[in-house]
């Protein structure tokens, strides 16, 4: 059975303070006997009230723990960002969920901020030079093997068929899991836009093509947790674009767009664009 984590009265380094935990104003059933924190930003906290938000945003895929309270007496949120180092701190974390943090952030570093895959052949990692073809050929393989060697980025086998190719190689299972799961995906309904408006569960973000989901409440709109842009979860326009002739709350002039049939590719280089012009 665990047990409720609570702050140590005896240390110094804290900023204690007698107000309701800005993550969770609700007063406890039992008399509101633990003691708050005051974070960076000036809003109060209990270790389990830290804990429990910063680990929803990991588990959304978000890099930046930011405060969700909001400024006091507007309805704005706070959104400073607080260090790993300053949560792991007032959250308490035990060595259980440090490890859990610390892993769960290096990988999701390593995905947004690196395009690397391990050759099937050499075990090295290897880059992709060209972002629309899957077949890839591992240049660690042709200098030590002196043979070339294509492998797959999708499947991560052995290439089999005609290059180049941006769907699939001619191994047996090669998918798209992302699309696959954009083309079986159900649907929900935006309870606060008008009508209200029903649209697929599932979307790819238009700039980079990480798998985003919507909780069905509030405005229509979703910031990406990898690329952080925003964009209409209804319409798939960028935000800015869809306001155009829309609102955060109106249904979108376009209508809802359908089901994703591809994945979108993220050219975080300039020169991938420049590439794609020629």
């Amino acid at each position: 059975m665990s047990t409720e984590k609570r702050y140590d009265r005896r240390d110094t380094t804290l900023k204690f303070v007698r107000r309701p935990d800005d993550l969770d104003p609700m007063p406890p059933e039992d008399g509101d006997q633990c003691l708050r924190a005051e974070m960076s930003c000036g809003h109060a906290v209990t270790p389990e009230t830290l804990t429990g938000w910063c680990r929803s945003l990991l588990d959304q895929g978000h890099l930046e723990f930011k405060c969700p309270a909001l400024k006091e007496g507007t309805t704005v949120r706070c959104n400073t960002v607080w260090s790993y180092q300053e949560v792991r701190r007032l959250a308490v974390l035990t060595a259980e969920e440090m490890k859990y943090f610390e892993e769960t952030l290096a990988r999701m570093a390593a995905n947004e901020y690196c395009d690397f895959r391990e050759c099937p052949g050499c075990k090295t990692y290897v880059e992709r030079a060209d972002l629309s073809d899957l077949s890839v050929s591992c240049t660690i393989c042709r200098a030590d093997k002196n043979t070339h060697f294509l492998f797959c980025w999708q499947c991560m086998r052995p290439w089999k068929g005609k290059v180049p190719r941006s769907d699939r190689c001619d191994n047996d299972g090669c998918i798209n899991h992302d699309l696959e799961v954009l083309k079986n995906c159900g649907s929900i309904t935006l309870l606060q836009v008008q009508g209200p408006v029903k649209s697929p569960s599932i979307r790819a973000c238009p700039t980079c093509g990480q798998r985003v989901e919507h909780d069905t409440m509030g405005c229509k709109n979703v910031i990406c947790p990898r690329c952080q842009v925003e964009f209409c979860f209804v319409c798939l326009k960028l935000t800015p674009v869809c306001l155009e002739t829309s609102s955060y709350f109106l249904p979108c002039s376009d209508g809802v767009a359908p089901k994703q049939t591809t994945v979108p590719v993220w050219r975080r280089h300039p020169e991938d664009e420049e590439d794609e012009e020629d």
